[in-house]
Formats: C-alpha cells, sequence, structure tokens
C-alpha cells in the first residue's frame, strides 16, 4: 500500500475517545524500550539509538488529535473559501515570479508545471510557514504505541530514524504536524525516502530550509506518480436536464473520453459544447449533484495520491487556476 504524504492523508471519521492515563503513562516507556530493540535489528547503531531515543517521550496530545478529527461536514464553496482566499492567491502569484527562474529550471526537468508546484505548497504548509511544531520521532512513536495504527505508524517512526541517520536534518529540528507530515512539503517519513530531492547538491535533502528542493521533491512526487503536463487538472460543468450524474466517481471503468461525456449530456460551465480534445475524464461531485460538479483528468488522479480527498484534489487545481490567471 502506497502512503500518502499529508497529515491530512491520514483522516479517519471517528467517535472521540478519552485518553485514559493508564496508557498514556505506563507500558509507553517499555514500548519505546522495544522499538529501540526492532531497531537495532534492522541494522541501527546501538549507541547512534541511545542518542535519538533519550528524549522521546509520550505526546498525548497526538492521540487526541487523532481521535478527535472533526466530523462536522462542510461544503466544498466553504472548504476552497478557507484553502484558496484572495490573499493566498495573491502569495502564490508573488512567489512564483520570485522563484520563476527555479521553477522553470525544474520543471523543464520533471515535466510539471510551475503553477502546480507552488498550489501544492501553498495548500500543504502555506509556502512553508505552517510545518508543524511536534518532535516527529515523539509523535509517531507515541501514535504507534496507541494501537490502532501501530503497523503504519511503526514504519513511519523507522523511516523517520532512516532520515536522521542519512544526515538530511538534525534530530532537534526533525518537526512535523501531529501526524509526522514534515516540512515544507509535508511528506511524511517514507513519502521523503521515495520522493525526497536533494536539487542543490549539498548532501541533503532539505524539505524544511531550501526552496530548491522544496520545489524539486513535489515535482518528483508528481511526475513519479504519472503527471503529465501537457494537460491540466480538470474543469468545472453542467450537467443537462436529462442527465442525473451517473457514472460519477474516480473508478477507471467510468474514466472515459470527453466526447463520451458529452454525449451523455455533460457542458462546460457556460453552457456550451465540451472541447473537442481526445483525453480521458472522470466525473466528480464532491457534494452531490446539487453542488460543484467536475470533469478531472489523470493529473487529478496524480493529486488523489497525494491526498485522496477530493476537496483537496480541487483546491490543488482551483489555485493553480487562479495563479496561472494572476488573481
Amino acid at each position: 500500500m502506497k502512503l500518502l504524504c499529508l497529515c491530512s492523508a491520514i483522516v479517519l471519521f471517528i467517535t472521540p475517545i478519552v485518553v485514559h492515563a493508564e496508557k498514556s503513562k505506563a507500558g509507553f516507556h517499555d514500548y519505546v524500550a522495544k522499538l529501540q530493540q526492532e531497531a537495532q535489528l534492522k541494522g541501527f547503531d546501538t549507541q547512534w539509538l541511545d542518542t535519538h531515543f533519550e528524549n522521546i517521550e509520550y505526546r498525548p496530545t497526538v492521540v487526541k488529535a487523532d481521535k478527535n478529527q472533526p466530523e462536522r461536514k462542510i461544503t466544498l464553496d466553504t472548504y476552497l473559501a478557507t484553502r484558496v482566499p484572495d490573499w493566498k492567491v495573491s502569495q502564490a502569484v508573488s512567489l512564483l515570479n520570485k522563484h520563476q527562474s527555479l521553477l522553470e529550471e525544474i520543471s523543464a526537468k520533471y515535466h510539471v508545471q510551475p503553477r502546480f508546484i507552488v498550489a501544492l505548497w501553498g495548500n500543504e504548509s502555506n509556502f512553508g510557514k505552517l510545518q508543524g511544531k511536534y518532535d516527529v520521532l515523539s509523535a509517531l512513536s507515541s501514535l504507534a504505541y496507541e494501537g490502532r495504527r501501530e503497523a503504519l505508524f511503526k514504519k513511519q517512526f523507522f523511516a523517520a530514524l532512516t532520515i536522521l541517520q542519512q544526515g538530511h536534518i538534525t534530530a532537534e529540528n526533525l518537526k512535523g504536524s501531529w501526524a509526522g507530515a514534515m516540512g515544507q512539503s509535508q511528506f511524511m517519513p517514507t513519502s521523503f525516502l521515495n520522493y525526497a530531492v536533494d536539487y542543490d547538491q549539498d548532501g541533503r535533502k532539505d524539505i524544511w530550509n531550501t526552496p530548491a528542493d522544496v520545489f524539486a521533491s513535489i515535482a518528483n512526487f508528481l511526475a513519479s506518480e504519472g503527471w503529465d503536463e501537457n494537460f491540466t487538472w480538470g474543469r468545472q460543468v453542467k450537467l443537462s436536464s436529462h442527465y442525473d450524474g451517473e457514472h460519477a466517481g474516480l473508478k477507471l471503468t467510468d474514466y472515459v473520453p470527453l466526447a463520451r461525456w458529452q454525449e451523455r449530456g455533460v457542458t462546460r460551465y457556460n453552457d456550451t459544447q465540451l472541447p473537442d480534445v481526445d483525453i480521458k475524464a472522470s466525473l466528480i461531485m464532491p457534494d452531490g449533484p446539487n453542488g460543484r460538479i467536475y470533469l478531472v483528468y489523470n493529473n487529478f488522479h496524480t493529486l488523489m495520491k497525494w491526498n485522496r480527498s477530493s476537496y483537496f484534489g480541487v483546491s490543488v487545481g482551483y489555485l493553480a487556476d487562479r495563479i496561472k490567471k494572476g488573481e
């Protein structure tokens, strides 16, 4: 199973559960000792582990955050208003211009349009301003100890150890979200190992502080997962009165050419015919037939490998479109 990058990819809608004191205190020390033994069996140096394990502490706040994620239903309109406000668009355009030369260089290498790199950067960390302040080793070990998804968080924990062992960052600076997502790209540790890039060739894949590494890492993920620079992500559309939204969703069986959607009664948002282009698309209705409706292309499917939320994918595409318009 491929793990997504972002902490928002680890969302479960469950009933909040109280964290009991005996679980939060008794047993965590023993659990971490077992993690250290397992790390030794994986080949990590004993003395090195002693140094990096001595500051690991139980963080009940991350367990509480995991168990009490919001269940309140919001609409896509509300989500876009909060994720892509005018001020963020303005900053995105300004930062694209500021880093234009570097972004174009990276775009040429990875074949990903600069506006999508900037849109993901803005959505994930507000252009690096919101990276999270949790100690990653403590957060991941606490979540593993809690037990519901122990295997997943243990895998992330050992990946984080590998990142430290490789020297990309120091332990005191290994900070991230409550779920362990790190840096300006908010990569989970396994995603870091799979996709992070040392673009400036200084020996470190620095997604925390180095724009070149951040941009190249984002582009490398997209390129590795099937991005096509010749196309965009999708378009907002309308359904004719006789079309009831059948075949909506991201299943490959409903991934068909635009001409087929035209036959089914799908039009551009301005009621004109769809483009006469040989490209396949999926129809999505994040809020049902009475909400916004989109035809989305292969690149949207790639964004869903970054984060399975259709709201997130639409917000990235929407921000990228507004960056292109410059407003």
